[in-house]
């Protein structure tokens, strides 16, 4: 089997357009949720989120690729360029034939569904722009990708709700680790904050309408975000060859699934998922010093997340740091696990472990280092990246820092 390292990395999301404006957000534990700018904005009663401000299309495409490319999919080239830049791979021959593509997304192109449901049901128009269906399925964003760098390999898209981006990165682990790809572009994006997207998640009663404080004691409900982030995972000795930086290792990953209720977590899938990836890293769980946790901000998935953390670890539980990220870019749903994995390279490479802000009363229940508010200082070598999705589908990697 391959050793799998990471030696790219791009991002855009509320935080940041790129991953070092990103990463310095997060150590300043900043805050990128805000007031929601979309037509329709005042029929919802959720109207803050961590939308993507300041962004212009125009500059990074042209007008026949804005045809084609609905938010999600603009949001996903622009990561993919940033990673594949810093990795300095270039994709021809042998190499472009046999590296793919596996990108996490849930939505699909949203916006595009929203924009069209209402030019024909509100406008009554009786056509449609002929490249809708293209640009709206879940699997654009990962054509596109394969399109512009010229990737032949295996390319794919994932869609398993709040753990897509974790389940995609696991599967471009397992081709570079079982030696079918040398190098895979991986991870996720999600653009859902339209009127028909936020609209639809205000039913469940999930949201909040103020801020997302996960693990404290008056959370009350998740907070939505958007963009992407995308990874670039080679075979060590080939990035070693060719004098890459790596930028930490993927070491293991697990997954599993409740199979108990649609919404509700499950503390036992959680704690299976988390300690099927400890096995498969090999890894000891007292040398496990930070999770990102999955941390969506409501009462039921915190305390669950908790608990399980609590299972696996033990009394090593009290000496773990464990944060959400979510509460300053929110929750990009299917993208959301890639952009956290961000958090996890900061914490192994740079030994700074973002906090979880917003935090304001602790709660019994949620009784671990949630690093409050204020990032912190640590030397890090195994981190963790939680993801736990409504059908109870469960995704967790192991990374560790680069050697």
């Amino acid at each position: 089997m391959k050793r799998v390292v990471i030696t790219g990395a791009g991002t855009i999301n509320a935080l940041g357009q790129d991953v070092p404006s990103t990463l310095q957000a997060m150590r300043e534990g900043r805050c990128g949720i805000s007031d929601l700018e979309f037509q329709d904005v005042e029929r919802l009663s959720i109207r803050i989120g961590g939308q993507v401000k300041g962004y212009e299309p125009e500059e990074a495409f042209n007008r026949q690729q804005l045809a084609l490319f609905d938010r999600f999919t603009q949001f996903t080239l622009i990561a993919a360029r940033e990673a594949i830049g810093q990795s300095g791979l270039e994709f021809t021959g042998a190499l472009a034939a046999k590296t793919g593509v596996v990108l996490g997304n849930s939505g699909g192109g949203m916006t595009t569904l929203d924009e069209n449901y209402r030019s024909v049901y509100e406008h009554g128009k009786n056509r449609v722009h002929p490249f809708v269906v293209p640009k709206l399925m879940n699997n654009a964003a990962a054509s596109h990708v394969s399109m512009e760098f010229n990737l032949k390999g295996p390319s794919f898209t994932v869609s398993t709700a709040c753990a897509s981006s974790n389940h995609a990165m696991a599967q471009a682990f397992q081709l570079v680790h079982g030696g079918a790809s040398p190098v895979m572009i991986t991870g996720g994006s999600e653009s859902m904050l339209c009127f028909g997207g936020v609209k639809a998640w205000e039913g469940l009663r999930v949201m909040s309408k103020d801020a997302c404080r996960p693990f404290s004691a008056n959370r009350n409900g998740m907070v939505q975000g958007e963009g992407a982030g995308i990874f670039v995972f080679e075979e060590y000795e080939h990035a070693r060859a060719r004098g890459a930086e790596i930028l930490a290792e993927v070491a293991g990953f697990a997954m599993s699934s409740d199979a108990a209720d649609i919404v509700m977590p499950s503390k036992q899938g959680a704690a299976r998922a988390i300690q099927g990836a400890l096995e498969d890293a090999r890894i000891n769980p007292e040398e496990v010093g930070y999770i990102n946790a999955h941390g969506t901000g409501t009462a039921a998935n915190d305390k669950t997340e908790s608990a399980a953390v609590a299972d696996v670890f033990g009394p090593h539980a009290d000496r773990l740091m464990i944060s959400s990220t979510k509460s300053m870019h929110g929750h990009l749903i299917g993208g959301t696990g890639a952009v956290e994995l961000l958090a996890c390279i900061m914490a192994l490479r740079d030994g700074v472990v973002a906090p979880t802000i917003g935090y304001e009363e602790p709660d019994p229940e949620c009784a671990l280092d949630v690093v409050p508010n204020v990032a912190r200082d640590a030397e890090i070598n195994v981190a963790l990246s939680n993801a736990f999705a409504f059908g109870g589908l469960n995704a967790v990697l192991a990374l560790k820092k680069a050697a």
